[in-house]
């Protein structure tokens, strides 16, 4: 033990360092105890019925629940791994891992968790790849305008500046989602020309999902603009993965399949966009096996949606119709379904899909007329919709101005009567 300080400052000092336990938060629910969205809700979280749980009872949570589990920001797989005293002690020091360079220096690791989750998931109402589906379609042609794709670097650049952040703050589950994010954004920035980059990306994020261990310094090497690959450098893996026996100790094996699902979808991707329509077709079919047991609501049906239309588009390019057909017509059911349930937004979203995917096989296998006739079905079909939604719109912007002028009349009656 050293010298106890007998000036005043340095007995206040040494008090503000202990620990008072008496104020310490609950300690966290075991690993076991997380099941993220696949516990589903008593009653929606939001107005609308595309929450409500399809051939089931609940409602979905629209992936809060499994968003909290990923980026964690309680910290509750450091208190897990301190242990409550030294984890409170270790943040009360700023000793946990977090960014102390940079515009993020004067930010405490909680904020610089909830940048990560910005950059990670957030989008512009311009954004392209807004939206529910994860519908591989080639972005890049030549003939982009410079808004389009400043754009898309600039979309890169964030994914690229997620995975800095998630490796400084220690958050595998953020790492293997950022790289899979770099695939999808590479892909709609470069295309073909960028595959190989977007697929080594897809593999480094399925190897952080995994079991195995995986090696830091090869998966920060993603995050520069121009990656420096050298071919002697001896990879040096001993981070164990999301789905290790030690890290399960840790967080629940949830996490794990939820960046997997990702990753693999990506890396389906990728592939497609290399040629390689066989190995796409593999990657896309085992995201299937994580998907059991969860619940059919409409998130994760626009999942298994694109899953379908992905592989589908595969067997169409490789030349094989009646397959991709059979492919469609199980994505198109996904939508009559939620449309038969009360869900008609994804439901038609997901009819129109599976019709358009479909509309461009056809013409791959030379019957042109047939495709011009349901491409011309879906798109008024599209206008339809589109008509009846501003209709929608209108009548609900007049009924709140009506409610707004009755309110405010009640209230000035209030007020002279008063």
């Amino acid at each position: 033990m050293g010298k106890k300080s007998k000036q005043a400052a340095g007995i206040a000092k040494a008090a503000n360092r202990k620990l008072d336990k008496s104020v310490l938060p609950a300690p966290p629910l075991p690993p076991e105890a997380e099941l993220g969205s696949a516990k589903t809700l008593d009653e929606p979280a939001l107005p609308g019925s595309g929450f409500k749980i399809i051939n089931g009872e609940g409602y979905d949570d629209g992936g809060v629940a499994d968003l909290s589990l990923l980026i964690d920001l309680e910290d509750n797989v450091q208190r897990r791994r301190r242990g409550e005293t030294e984890y409170f002690q270790a943040l009360k020091a700023d000793l946990l891992p977090r960014a102390v360079k940079g515009p993020m220096a004067r930010m405490s690791r909680r904020e610089q968790k909830v940048s990560l989750a910005q950059l990670l998931f957030s989008e512009d109402d311009d954004c392209e790849d807004k939206g529910p589906s994860e519908v591989y379609v080639e972005q890049v042609d030549g003939e982009e305008d410079k808004a389009t794709m400043k754009h898309r670097a600039d979309r890169l650049a964030q994914a690229r500046a997620a995975l800095r952040l998630s490796l400084l703050l220690r958050e595998a589950a953020c790492t293997s989602l950022s790289l899979s994010e770099l695939c999808k954004r590479k892909l709609t920035h470069s295309g073909k020309t960028g595959a190989t980059e977007a697929l080594r990306c897809a593999d480094k994020a399925i190897e952080i999902s995994g079991d195995g261990f995986w090696d830091g310094d090869a998966i920060a090497i993603e995050a520069d603009d121009v990656p420096n690959l050298d071919s002697r450098y001896e990879k040096n893996a001993t981070t164990p993965g999301l789905a290790n026996a030690a890290v399960l100790k840790l967080l629940p094996i949830r996490v794990s399949h939820l960046c997997k699902r990702s990753a693999l979808l990506q890396r389906g991707n990728a592939l497609a966009a290399l040629g390689k329509e066989e190995e796409a077709i593999k990657s896309y079919s085992e995201v299937f096996p994580l998907l059991e047991g969860e619940p059919r609501c409409a998130r994760l049906d626009w999942e298994r949606h694109s899953l379908y239309v992905n592989i589908g588009n595969c067997h169409s390019r490789l030349g094989d119709y009646a397959k991709a057909n059979e492919l469609y017509d199980i994505a198109e059911k996904l939508g009559t379904e939620h449309i038969s349930a009360g869900n008609t937004k994804d439901g038609k979203g997901m009819v129109a899909c599976s019709r358009r995917a479909r509309a461009f096989a056809l013409r791959r296998a030379g019957r042109m007329d047939e495709a011009k006739e349901l491409l011309r079905q879906v798109l008024a079909q599209h206008i339809k919709d589109n008509l009846e939604a501003d209709k929608q719109k209108a009548e609900e912007a007049v009924k709140a101005a009506e409610d707004a002028a009755k309110a405010a009349e009640e209230a000035a009656k209030g007020k002279e009567a008063s």
